[in-house]
């Protein structure tokens, strides 16, 4: 949806009269949306020197869009982008280093609820990118489920021995207590944040070889196998079916996204709750994501637009908690040890993850290779490949893809 058009020759031309017209482009296009707007329109009613002209586009079309835009001079002046799409686009050289904007905004590691996510907007020993949150995968349950089935609604599992347990219980009663999708949502994403809690590595630390074949993604995969093998979870499970199923009583625990809460608010007399996800492996581990703040490459230099575009992020920073109502946790220490935020219950279960959230490797065209990790989950979930061979086919396409990449970004 395209907010509102980009008019170059106002943006370009720097100030009208004493006002500066910024270019602002992301893919917020969903529920978030909604929130993303409103606080483009509370700036501009802020700071009457600086206006904010906004466009959302599909995530897939917003890179489209820039290349083109980049390469024709009609760059927006910021941009909004997950963190592992910032190494693509810095070695393009659609996204230029931010690292002076940081220092004159006085960011440093110390004042982030995660290291990961401070380092996520790094590339190359540059800084491409200012984080404006997290949203990684947790636990939802249904209360009410649980209750009927005789557990503990406000206990939900911590463990891997917990969650099996209570999955037992459930599966005693009848219930196929967790779903076990074969896609992106969430079966690869469960497949990652299992994956590191056995201890493996998706790819090596040079990006140069996968390696989520080793024995701990096996383990990984096998777990979510045989949920669905020992009848804890339906086989051939469809797209959100997971997700729907909370909802409708029909299972009691769905691993997906916090992007998930406000649609969870919704459904009326639904009684549920959030929890991070359960210990399944040997550590605490997690996957997510992150938008961050970034500049696109222009043609020419405009310090005045520079300044403004440093006021933009800035203001929207500060901000946060608003924008963190549309489902998202904090990565400003400050917002998350706030009384506002602790306030914001499902969120803040969200945000008890926030040291163990994992990213893919900051690699060129890493999105290229992650397709293989989801082949791999796809075939060993619909049984069409035990987990050993599943793993072993994906990581050895995944491997290719990674060392064309080296040629086609540079090593």
């Amino acid at each position: 949806m395209a907010l509102d058009g980009c008019d170059r020759s106002s943006t370009r031309s720097g100030a009208q009269g004493n006002v500066i017209t910024l270019s602002f482009w992301n893919g917020f296009t969903g529920g978030d949306g909604t929130y993303i707007r409103k606080l483009v329109d509370d700036f501009n009613k802020a700071t009457p020197h600086i206006q904010v002209r906004m466009n959302a586009y599909m995530w897939i079309d917003l890179f489209q869009k820039l290349a083109g835009a980049v390469i024709s001079g009609q760059a927006p002046d910021v941009a909004v982008m997950h963190v592992d799409d910032i190494p693509t686009n810095a070695a393009r050289s659609l996204i230029t280093p931010i690292d002076e904007v940081a220092r004159a905004l006085g960011l440093e590691a110390s004042a982030y609820t995660s290291r990961v996510v401070w380092e996520g907007g790094v590339y190359r020993g540059k800084r491409y990118g200012i984080p404006l949150d997290m949203h990684p995968l947790g636990m939802f349950y249904n209360k009410a489920v649980l209750r009927k089935a005789g557990l503990n609604p406000d206990k939900p599992p911590r463990t891997g021995d917990e969650y099996m347990a209570v999955l037992e219980e459930l599966k005693g009663k009848g219930i196929q207590g967790h779903w076990v999708t074969p896609f992106l949502f969430t079966g690869r994403f469960q497949f990652e944040t299992l994956l590191w809690q056995f201890g493996g590595e998706l790819f090596d630390p040079e990006g140069t070889r996968a390696t989520f074949d080793s024995e701990a993604g096996v383990r990984a995969l096998t777990w979510m196998v045989d949920l669905v093998k020992k009848g804890y979870s339906p086989a051939n499970v469809s797209q959100d079916a997971d997700y729907i199923a909370l909802q409708n009583g029909r299972n009691a625990f769905n691993w997906n996204g916090i992007w998930q809460i406000n649609g969870l608010k919704d459904v009326p007399g639904l009684e549920w709750g959030a929890a991070p996800v359960p210990r399944i492996g040997t550590q605490d581990a997690v996957w997510g994501n992150s938008h961050q703040f970034v500049l696109p490459r222009q043609h020419s230099v405009d310090p005045a637009r520079q300044e403004a575009a440093r006021t933009f992020i800035q203001w929207m920073s500060q901000r946060s908690l608003e924008w963190l109502k549309s489902a998202k946790i904090p990565v400003l220490k400050s917002v998350a040890e706030s009384a506002e935020f602790k306030s914001m219950e499902a969120e803040s279960q969200f945000a008890r993850q926030s040291e163990y959230i994992r990213f893919p490797p900051a690699v060129a065209g890493i999105a290229d290779a992650m397709l293989m990790v989801e082949k791999a989950v796809s075939q060993g979930v619909l049984g069409r490949a035990s987990p050993e061979e599943a793993l072993k086919a994906a990581a050895a396409q995944a491997t290719q893809v990674v060392q064309h990449n080296r040629k086609k970004y540079g090593a």
